[in-house]
């Protein structure tokens, strides 16, 4: 039963470590450079700002606009008036009405002259109405016919176009948007680099505070045990009566602080990897390891200093500044050329039905158009000239941010340059700590075995041991953060 429970506990073990990830500093790079939320986010606005220059590249093409439709009117459009209609409609009475009315006339002169006789005259009006009444209804429909040709039967109306318009000068705008395009694409470009570098920099900066935090917890558990050692052994002194219970009762104390300390450790761990999952895009929870966590010692790290570098600062930040300026440059000239001349040729095709191409025919019929259209301002109450003062002030603030910025860019490469100084200085002076540190722990615990030496002084000795060690750590990490900060500072951080 008992050689069964260790089998389980063994297999339980294998499978742990076989579930377990283990990754680089170059695999974490690598995972956070394709899950990184922030960094895709990034690269999306790269692909946002090409699609926005290919735009930009068609204001330089002609534009087709195509348009149809279907309008209804209550009346239609009328080209005579009312008193035009009903003169056509009547036209052949009216007409035989003056006729006949000026045939009375004559004829009543002619019997008054007594060149013809009443009865005469009555056979003669009775001749002209028999005639003038079948000439009056020719008349009137020759008019109803010329007023129906007036008719115009633009109550429903179709009708559609295509209109070309092709840009001649703009007076500029076209090329100022097209460059403001095309920065555009380099701003998204160099945030993704800045965003690649702020990125690296965290996953360089929480790898290294892992691998600290795992040497931290190796030394807190190692000085828990000196400090258990040190308890039973004081604990027997007291059982053989050369030890008091207030010695003991110490070194408890320090042990329940030595077990603390590496409750605490291991919480800031477990806190730290989580950190470092998130920044790669794995989940919180997933169980790594890395690469560098079972080393005793962190390798020291060196950094060759080139004066290239420090010349040649390629921070992102800067570009993206640069582009601010270069941005509002193209914004002046934009706003110039919306008060010069602008001149475009334009073209079509118009279909209607009825159309006015054959008087009001009733079928769909259309012309072409080609023409040039220019337009000039003329006067604005000055309202151009204050809006390009503006530009040009919003490009003299751009182009000081830039400078300050700069300017504490080259600071902070300097600060950089001096803390990498400083911490190699100090891990150097951590080394020689460590070695007197375990001489004192070492003749410490050989005074307290041969009773020369109180339990108090063997804690002092404990305490001053794990201090240079710390010490040591915190300086190993401090020389590799203080080497990333100064690439960051450089832009060189790859």
């Amino acid at each position: 039963m008992r050689k069964s429970f260790f089998l389980i506990l063994l297999l339980c073990s294998f499978s742990t470590v076989g579930a377990q990830r283990v990754l680089n500093l170059d695999s974490c790079r690598n995972l956070a450079m394709n899950g990184n939320n922030q960094l895709k986010a990034a690269k999306i606005g790269t692909e946002m700002a090409a699609y926005t220059r290919k735009a930009a590249r068609t204001k330089y093409l002609p534009k087709v606009d195509a348009l149809g439709g279907y309008e209804f009117f209550s009346k239609e459009v009328s080209i005579l008036n009312n008193n035009q209609k009903n003169g056509l409609s009547n036209l052949g009475s009216n007409l035989t009405g003056k006729a006949m009315a000026r045939a009375t006339e004559v004829i009543t002169s002619l019997v008054q002259g007594g060149l013809i006789s009443p009865e005469m005259a009555g056979q003669i009006g009775q001749l002209i109405s028999g005639v003038a009444a079948p000439i009056a209804q020719v008349g009137n429909q020759i008019g109803d016919d010329i007023r129906d040709a007036f008719k115009t039967d633009t109550k429903h109306i179709w009708y559609g176009s295509v209109a070309l318009r092709q840009p001649i000068f703009m007076g500029g705008a076209i090329k100022a948007a097209n460059r403001m395009a095309d920065i555009g694409e380099d701003m998204a470009l160099n945030t993704v680099d800045m965003t690649e570098q702020a990125t690296l920099h965290q996953i360089d900066n929480t790898y290294w505070t892992v691998v600290s935090l795992r040497q931290k917890l190796n030394l807190a558990t190692s000085f828990r045990d000196l400090v258990k050692k040190l308890d039973d052994d004081v604990h027997k002194m007291i059982d053989e009566g050369v030890a008091t219970k207030a010695d003991g009762l110490k070194v408890d104390v320090k042990v329940n602080e030595a077990d603390m300390a590496v409750l605490q450790v291991e919480n800031g761990l477990a806190l730290a990897k989580m950190l470092l999952c998130q920044l790669c895009g794995i989940p919180l929870d997933e169980n790594i390891r890395l690469a560098d966590e079972d080393m005793t010692d962190i390798p020291s790290a060196e950094y060759i200093s080139s004066s290239d570098d420090e010349n040649n600062i390629q921070r992102p930040e800067l570009r993206l500044l640069k582009n601010a300026v270069e941005m509002s440059e193209q914004s002046t000239k934009l706003i110039r050329a919306a008060y010069l001349p602008h001149v475009a040729l334009t073209g079509g095709y118009l279909i209607s039905n009825p159309n006015v191409f054959n008087g009001f025919e009733r079928k769909f019929s259309g012309v072409w158009n080609v023409g040039v259209m220019v337009q000039i301002p003329i006067w604005y109450w000055n309202e151009g000239k204050y809006k390009i003062r503006a530009s040009k002030a919003a490009t003299a603030m751009a182009n000081l941010e830039l400078n300050d910025v700069e300017e504490k860019i080259d600071l902070q490469v300097r600060q950089s340059k001096y803390r990498l100084d400083e911490a190699n200085k100090r891990l150097a002076t951590a080394q020689k700590n460590i070695s007197s540190a375990e001489e004192n722990l070492r003749c410490a615990n050989i005074g307290f075995s041969e009773g020369v030496m109180e339990s108090t002084d063997v804690m002092a000795a404990q305490t001053a041991w794990q201090q240079a060690q710390t010490q040591k750590i915190d300086a190993e990490i401090d020389v590799r953060l203080a080497i990333l900060n100064l690439k960051k500072a450089t832009g060189h951080l790859r």
